[in-house]
C-alpha cells in the first residue's frame, strides 16, 4: 500500500492553501472566485500524484457513503447473479458501489439484513423482497430511506418497482406452445407463493389457456422442497397427465425438470421456462425461454434509486420492462 496522499500535500507542492485545494475539490472555485488556471493546475496535480479523497471524511461531511445494498433471493442463481454483475456496472457509472448478499426467500434472515444495512448507511437499497416484508419496506419509506424493488414488488406498499412482463411473458410462451407449438396439453410448473412474479405467471399461462380453451394441467412445488422429493413429483405429474408440453415458471425448476426426465428415461416433452440458462443452449434438443432483459432492467433500478438519492424527493416510479422469447428446437 502506497502512502495516503493528502490535500496538505496537494497544497505544499502547489505553495497554495489548504483551503483553496479543498474549495476545487468540492466544486467551488467559481463560487469562491478562483482562477480557471490555478483550477486546472490543481486537478492536473491531483490527476498526476493520484490523489483520492478520504471517503469516511467526504461520507461524514455530504451524509453519503456511496454505497448502495444490494439484496437478492439467491445470488447463485444466473439470474440474480448476471443482474448484480449488470446493477454493479451501472451503480459504478454513477460513482457508487455495491454490497450485496442473498436472503434465501427468508423473512428473518432478510430483515436482519436491511438492519445490517440500514446500520452501515448505505444510501439506499435495492430488494428482492420475500414475503412478509410489507412493515420492514415501510419503516424504510417513512425514514426517508430511498429503495427501489425488483423482480417482484408490494401490491400494499407504495414505492419504487423495476420488474419484468412476467404476465405477458408467460402468456406469450404458453400461447406459442399451443399455436406454433402444436401442442393439446400443455402442464405449468410454479411454486407455493404469493410473490407477485410467480402469480403473473400463472395468470399469464391461464390467460393463453382460456383464450385457446384448453384444459390447464398446473402442478405447484414448495420453495424449501428438497430436490430429489421435488424430482420425483415432477416424474409422477408428467406421467400422470403425459403432456405434450411444459412450461416451468422458473430457470430452476425447468433443471429439475430436465433432470426428473433423465432420471426416469420418460419422453421429453416440449420445454419453455421463465428466463434463461446457459444449460438451456447446450442441452439436446435445447430449450426455449423467456428471456428478461437484465440490461435495460439495471439501467432502469439505478436509474430510478439515484435519481431519489440526487433529487432527495419521494417520487414512485413503476416501471416494467417487457420480455423476449427465444426460441429453440
Amino acid at each position: 500500500m502506497k502512502k495516503r496522499i493528502l490535500i496538505s500535500d496537494i497544497a505544499r507542492d502547489l505553495g497554495i492553501s489548504v483551503t483553496t485545494v479543498s474549495f476545487i475539490l468540492n466544486d467551488k472555485s467559481k463560487e469562491k472566485r478562483i482562477s480557471e488556471a490555478l483550477t486546472k493546475k490543481v486537478l492536473n496535480h491531483i490527476k498526476k500524484v493520484g490523489y483520492k479523497p478520504n471517503q469516511l471524511a467526504k461520507s461524514l461531511r455530504t451524509g453519503q457513503t456511496k454505497i448502495l445494498g444490494l439484496l437478492v433471493e439467491d445470488i447463485g442463481n444466473t439470474f440474480f447473479s448476471n443482474m448484480a454483475k449488470q446493477i454493479e456496472k451501472n451503480a459504478y457509472e454513477h460513482g457508487y458501489h455495491i454490497i450485496y448478499c442473498s436472503t434465501d426467500n427468508d423473512e428473518t434472515k432478510t430483515k436482519e439484513l436491511i438492519q445490517l444495512f440500514y446500520d452501515r448507511q448505505v444510501d439506499g437499497f435495492i430488494l428482492t423482497p420475500s414475503e412478509g416484508l410489507q412493515e420492514t419496506i415501510q419503516n424504510l419509506i417513512n425514514n426517508n430511506i430511498p429503495l427501489v424493488l425488483f423482480d417482484r414488488y408490494l401490491p400494499e406498499v407504495e414505492t419504487n418497482y423495476v420488474v419484468s412482463d412476467n404476465f405477458n411473458g408467460a402468456y406469450e410462451a404458453t400461447k406459442y406452445l399451443l399455436a406454433e407449438g402444436k401442442s393439446q396439453k400443455v402442464g405449468f410448473f410454479s411454486l407455493y407463493s404469493n410473490q407477485t412474479q410467480m402469480r403473473d405467471r400463472l395468470e399469464g399461462y391461464m390467460k393463453a389457456i382460456d383464450d385457446h380453451k384448453s384444459q390447464a394441467y398446473i402442478k405447484k412445488i414448495n420453495m424449501d422442497e428438497k430436490e430429489e422429493e421435488a424430482i420425483s413429483l415432477i416424474h409422477e405429474f408428467l406421467v400422470e397427465n403425459r403432456v405434450d408440453s411444459v412450461f416451468f415458471a422458473t430457470n430452476y425448476l425447468a433443471i429439475l425438470g430436465l433432470k426428473a426426465i433423465k432420471k426416469y428415461g420418460i419422453k421429453q416433452p416440449k420445454i419453455f421456462s421463465f428466463d434463461e440458462h446457459t444449460l438451456f443452449g447446450l442441452h439436446e434438443p435445447r430449450i426455449s425461454a423467456v428471456s428478461q432483459d437484465i440490461h435495460t432492467l439495471a439501467k432502469e433500478i439505478v436509474s430510478s434509486l439515484v435519481r431519489e438519492i440526487t433529487e432527495k424527493k419521494k417520487t414512485t416510479n413503476k416501471i416494467v420492462v417487457p420480455c423476449t422469447l427465444k426460441i429453440r428446437d
